[in-house]
């Protein structure tokens, strides 16, 4: 703990399975890279973060003790430690990212293969690192993703079709994910993890919706199989200018978005619900506030994300 170098760079691994990472590593890739991926990308997340969040409210094993644990991270201790759901992001990301883009786009696999091996380790031992996982915890985690992207990984296609072209998948697709969020929490305590888990199917809602609305328009087209594999164009000033505005501007509207939605969704549900929102961080705590507060707030974030945004990149020309 008192090696700079350590500390820095395990805050930079356990950032990899944090929000402020998924919303730049999503939207970059969707909106600068490969939609077909990030879609792809997102719905193995949601299926691998939820089951993650699920088990640990059936096992409930607590954080590691501290002393002798050092904890240099706190925000996560309300949760339960087994399993450790960064390691299962942090593993199913770069695997399926590698399983997925392998084939589609030209790179060496040894590259590849050396990115997730980075990456995976980087994001395991820094929750051990950090004082919030025990060595067992990170196994699990690390063993559960990869029985997940097992199963995941053959249907994800299917998933994604249906997502697209079933005429009434919008509706089966909200009614779903909203059922998961109800039905799947009975926690003997507040924490973090419903909440999370809120905010991740509703991000997976959205992003479902927004795809399907993409299709339907015959915007955001995939590349025909005939043009596969995608290489990369040449890194120019001029496209590395376009994709970090890109990002900065797409970025900047999913924040925007989150504020408002916040700002709305909360007082409206305690209305709803009779719940006083004197103390709104104590409101927020309910689950008939906490549900849909970050259910409709990060649905309408991931739906920004798959079709507000793209359509604002055309019409000011950044497509």
């Amino acid at each position: 703990t008192r090696s700079r170098f350590l500390y820095y760079l395990f805050s930079l691994g356990t950032e990899l399975g944090n929000e402020l990472f998924y919303i730049l590593f999503f939207p970059f890739c969707i909106w600068n890279l490969d939609a077909w991926l990030g879609r792809r990308l997102i719905i193995i997340w949601v299926g691998v973060m939820y089951l993650g969040q699920c088990t640990k409210d059936v096992i409930r094993w607590p954080r590691p003790a501290s002393p002798p644990v050092v904890k240099l991270e706190v925000f996560y201790n309300s949760e339960y430690s087994m399993p450790s759901t960064h390691a299962m992001s942090g593993t199913a990301i770069p695997l399926a990212l590698l399983l997925l883009s392998y084939g589609r786009w030209q790179y060496p696999l040894m590259f590849g293969l050396t990115l997730a091996f980075c990456w995976c380790s980087l994001v395991c031992c820094s929750r051990i690192y950090m004082g919030m996982h025990s060595i067992l915890d990170v196994i699990a985690g690390f063993l559960y993703a990869i029985l997940i992207l097992v199963v995941f990984h053959p249907v994800v296609d299917l998933i994604d079709n249906f997502n697209l072209t079933y005429k009434y998948a919008p509706l089966i697709i909200i009614s779903l994910h909203l059922a998961l969020g109800i039905f799947s929490f009975t926690l003997d305590t507040w924490s973090t993890s419903r909440g999370d888990t809120a905010q991740i199917l509703g991000c997976g809602a959205g992003v479902a919706c927004g795809s399907h609305v993409n299709y339907l328009l015959g915007l955001q087209l995939d590349p025909p199989p005939d043009t596969l594999p995608l290489s990369l164009s040449s890194l120019t000033v001029t496209v590395f200018g376009k994709a970090i505005l890109r990002l900065l501007i797409g970025v900047i509207v999913l924040l925007l978005t989150k504020v408002a939605m916040k700002k709305a969704t909360i007082p409206l549900a305690c209305k709803i619900f009779c719940i006083p929102h004197d103390d709104v961080r104590k409101a927020r705590q309910r689950m008939e506030v906490e549900l849909p507060y970050r259910y409709i707030t990060y649905g309408t974030v991931g739906f920004s994300l798959m079709f507000i945004v793209p359509c604002l990149f055309h019409f000011i020309g950044l497509s």
